[in-house]
């Protein structure tokens, strides 16, 4: 089974049959039946920003749940899985979905890299006064009148329409979240928290991760495993393990909850020669079986 969601399976989802076969779209929440559309848990292969202008729900990833009621602004990307419940009847704004198709180089430069629309552990929604949404709402009425314009170079177009989107989260960010490394050690930390996010792009039950161990991890950035260590600690407060495990433990609740796959698929994704192992360290670390887990979560939905 496929942990990713497509275009077309986010359209059966909402009950409508118009696929799109651009690689850019912009939708109004109030004509998608966001209202009575509950989105599981699940990763989707396009990338998508959301202008909620009206609504009440829960917006929940793998290891948070954020109750929106208001003005929002929110950023998926095909790394994070999400989920969405809504709440209030009344959903209104915007939303706009593409495909790596319509990303290029402008839209990745240095600083547009560092937003939520491609961060990994990025913030990834922002609650918004009054000036940000009404900002915002001209920029998303704009790129619906453009989309379905004949402009030969529309795309260019709506690419900058998406750079302006991104720089006003960046501005409502604050600056620590984007703090650039300055010193070896920072920058090596990067490597490794780029490195590490890496392994997690786990789309099929065949598909493990290829580095398992801090060794692994140093031997592939050309350091000591020594020296990785003392690095890490340093700039996190944690060991390589400790990284490597914690992200391990995320990944393993995330697949629990957003595929039916056996324990035993689950456990190989994750490195572990025997779903023993993972059943000790998933006990470990929640306190539970991952099937307890998996049919105690599952039960409250």
């Amino acid at each position: 089974m496929k942990t990713r969601i497509s275009v077309k399976e986010f359209f059966d989802e909402h009950g409508l049959s118009n696929i799109p076969k651009e690689q850019f779209n912009v939708y109004k929440r109030e004509e998608f039946a966001c209202h009575t559309t509950f989105l599981k848990n699940n990763r989707r292969d396009f990338y998508k920003i959301t202008l909620i202008v009206e609504g009440e729900g829960i917006l929940s990833t793998a290891n948070k749940a954020i109750h929106i009621n208001g003005s929002a602004l929110t950023f998926r990307n095909p790394m994070i899985p999400y989920s969405w419940e809504p709440i209030s009847e009344r959903q209104t704004g915007y939303f706009c979905l593409f495909t790596d198709d319509f990303i290029n180089n402008s839209l990745k430069k240095d600083t547009l890299i560092q937003t939520p629309l491609f961060q990994v552990g990025a913030n990834q929604i922002y609650l918004l006064d009054d000036n940000q949404r009404g900002f915002l709402q001209e920029i998303f009425k704009n790129m619906s009148r453009e989309v379905n314009s004949k402009y030969t170079n529309k795309y260019d177009l709506l690419r900058n329409y998406v750079q302006i989107v991104m720089h006003e989260a960046l501005k409502m960010t604050p600056p620590t979240e984007f703090y650039k490394p300055t010193n070896a050690g920072e920058r090596l930390t990067s490597l490794f928290v780029e490195l590490l996010e890496q392994q997690f792009r786990i789309d099929f039950a065949d598909q493990a991760i290829r580095l398992k161990n801090a060794n692994e991890y140093a031997n592939h950035l050309m350091v000591h495993v020594n020296h990785l260590n003392k690095t890490l600690k340093e700039t996190t407060g944690k060991t390589t393990s400790e990284l490597i495990a914690a992200r391990i433990a995320n990944e393993a609740r995330s697949l629990l909850l957003s595929t039916n796959w056996d324990i035993s698929e689950i456990a190989y994704c994750l490195g572990f020669e025997h779903a023993s192992n993972f059943n000790t360290f998933f006990k470990r670390n929640f306190g539970s079986s991952p099937s307890s887990f998996r049919n105690a979560t599952l039960s409250i939905e």
